[in-house]
């Protein structure tokens, strides 16, 4: 007897189950995040965008599991978790624009392209760059543009922005994306050195220029790579 054909994987059902345990882990989280629960349209987001078409084909399988997962050059694409706590703590709204450092397999933008009006996304990787770019368009997401170059740098022709993440641990607060912040606006960034401790930072922009600083909880994050 012929054995019967494999059944089609619902990755549908696995990204509901990935959403639950993220939910799960924003409760544990809260007295040290600061953000009891994820809020409506960070879930709604998560249980959208499908994250197996934005990861290397060899990590299909892997896709909805709640770690990061590696995707070339020595880069990964960050754990569930980090990506929707870091789109709470920039507390997104449908006319912001936003800007993300290190655009990675693009599932980042992708997110915070289902909330907010506009993203820009710089990454210093030009073959990263170009297959995030393909993938973000197949899948109908037209709201983002990809640019290759250093995120250190920012974007400045299209700032300022109503909120910032950086994808990448920085061994200090680029100051240059700071200048690109708007006033009320909010910066979230892993800062610390490779192998070291690292804290993700919530930045929020005062209307002196200055900025209040809140670390938020403790990170392990790929170095943001330097421009040329």
């Amino acid at each position: 007897m012929a054995d019967a054909p494999a059944r089609p994987r619902d990755f549908a059902a696995e990204r509901a189950a990935m959403v639950a345990e993220v939910e799960a882990l924003y409760a544990e989280t809260r007295l040290e995040t600061g953000v009891a629960a994820m809020s409506p349209a960070v879930r709604a987001a998560l249980g959208k965008v499908e994250r197996h078409r934005l990861v290397p084909p060899e990590q299909v399988s892997n896709a909805y599991r709640n770690h990061p997962l590696p995707i070339g050059d020595g880069q990964t694409i960050s754990q569930p978790y980090i990506v929707a706590l870091s789109t709470d703590l920039i507390d997104p709204k449908p006319g912001h624009v936003v800007l993300e450092v290190g655009t990675g397999s693009g599932y980042q933008a992708a997110v915070l392209a289902q909330i907010v009006h506009q993203v820009y996304t710089v990454e210093i990787l030009a073959r990263l760059a170009r297959e995030a770019q393909a993938r973000l368009a197949a899948l109908g997401r037209h709201n983002v543009e990809v640019r290759i170059g250093d995120g250190n740098a920012g974007w400045p022709d299209k700032a300022p922005y109503d909120g910032i993440i950086v994808t990448a641990a920085a061994s200090r607060v680029p100051p240059a994306l700071v200048a690109q912040l708007k006033a009320g606006g909010h910066l979230v960034v892993p800062v610390g050195e490779a192998f070291d401790i690292q804290y993700l930072l919530l930045l929020t922009k005062r209307a002196d220029g200055g900025c209040d600083e809140r670390r938020v909880l403790p990170v392990r994050f790929v170095p943001l790579v330097p421009g040329g």
